[in-house]
């Protein structure tokens, strides 16, 4: 771990001492991040603004699929259940709770049908909280068929997982994100779920991360190559032998560790940036910077922001243009999801601000 890292992580460790307002506006905006990009990457199509939407009100905008919608809404219970957990230090982690996240995850058993290359449709059912009964592989980018364990091996597999994860706690001696990244990888090799084994993955990075009183992260799905592409890396490394993957050492996971320290290092610096403040034209939304050119922008989301019901011609007004002027721009903001009506005028609806200051 670098000077610099540790650096960061001693000025990220003061954000304990602020206020309450800013640490929720923290914890919120890594509850949405996360919950977004987490299942982003697995094929979900919900936007960001549905996802605030939904997570922060309970209500739904524009179209989107019920599976979506109740995928979003289960897997923000696994994550609060996972950061519940992480509070309870001395308790060792268990098969059992992987297995009731995973079932919080998936909600119910379901179906899965498929069309052969021969025609013949194949149909098998996806158990929630039980280990795979069939094998299950990816196709990498050069078309080979990786195969991850099989369902004869997955419980001795896994339970080998948590003996090691749980002697490594005692032992005390590979870092949080050592411990973390070398899990996800062992985890992934076995991939014990016929779905869902990604976001459990994720999710139990951030369960290490949390015990350790390091900062939760999000995987982008921006960036889902970057991702990708330090398992990878390790993958070469390791081999194809998916024994051998569950039994990776820290030396072949290297690129996979300092995937998750750089990271680590990005999502506290945000924080320390969202603590700090100071610049105006500046906002923070799904893992990036936004900053607006016009002033009036920032004045109209500066005034919403404290007092989100205020009505378009009071907002004209406070701004000095007209009405014409102000629903232009609230309609460009809008469309970039960057804000969002709950309600409406004539029923007491108030804006929602889905950029965090920065």
């Amino acid at each position: 771990m670098s000077n610099q890292f540790k650096t960061i992580y001693e000025e990220w460790q003061k954000i304990e001492t602020v206020r309450n307002e800013l640490k929720e506006r923290i914890a919120q905006k890594f509850m949405l991040e996360f919950n977004y990009n987490s299942n982003h990457i697995e094929g979900n199509t919900l936007t960001y603004g549905q996802t605030e939407l939904l997570l922060l009100f309970g209500t739904v905008m524009g179209n989107a699929r019920m599976r979506d919608l109740e995928e979003m809404k289960a897997h923000n219970v696994g994550l609060k259940m996972v950061i519940e957990e992480a509070k309870s230090y001395e308790k060792p982690l268990t098969e059992t709770f992987i297995r009731q996240v995973h079932k919080i995850l998936l909600r119910e058993d379901y179906e899965v049908h498929r069309q052969l290359p021969s025609g013949v449709v194949s149909s098998y059912t996806v158990h929630a909280g039980c280990y795979k009964t069939r094998p299950n592989s990816v196709i990498t980018r050069t078309g080979e068929r990786f195969e991850y364990a099989s369902p004869e091996e997955t419980s001795a597999l896994m339970a080998d997982l948590l003996t090691w994860y749980n002697e490594e706690v005692e032992r005390g001696v590979l870092s949080p994100i050592e411990l973390a990244a070398l899990f996800h990888y062992r985890y992934i090799r076995i991939h014990p779920f016929e779905d869902g084994n990604g976001r459990i993955a994720r999710l139990m990075v951030n369960f290490i991360l949390a015990r350790y009183g390091y900062p939760m992260v999000v995987v982008p799905s921006k960036a889902k190559n970057t991702y990708l592409n330090a398992l990878n890396q390790c993958d070469i490394m390791v081999g194809k032998v998916p024994a051998d993957g569950a039994h990776a050492t820290l030396e072949q996971v290297r690129p996979f560790v300092e995937y998750f320290e750089n990271l680590t290092e990005s999502e506290m610096l945000k924080d320390i940036a969202i603590v700090k403040g100071g610049d105006t034209t500046q906002w923070w939304y799904d893992g990036e910077i936004v900053k607006f050119k016009n002033d009036m922008v920032n004045r109209i989301l500066e005034i919403l922001a404290n007092s989100p019901k205020t009505s378009i011609r009071d907002l004209a007004e406070k701004v000095g243009i007209n009405k014409s002027a102000v629903q232009k721009h609230l309609k460009a903001l809008q469309e970039q999801e960057y804000i969002i009506r709950v309600g409406s005028s004539t029923r007491g609806g108030e804006w929602h601000i889905s950029l965090t200051r920065l």
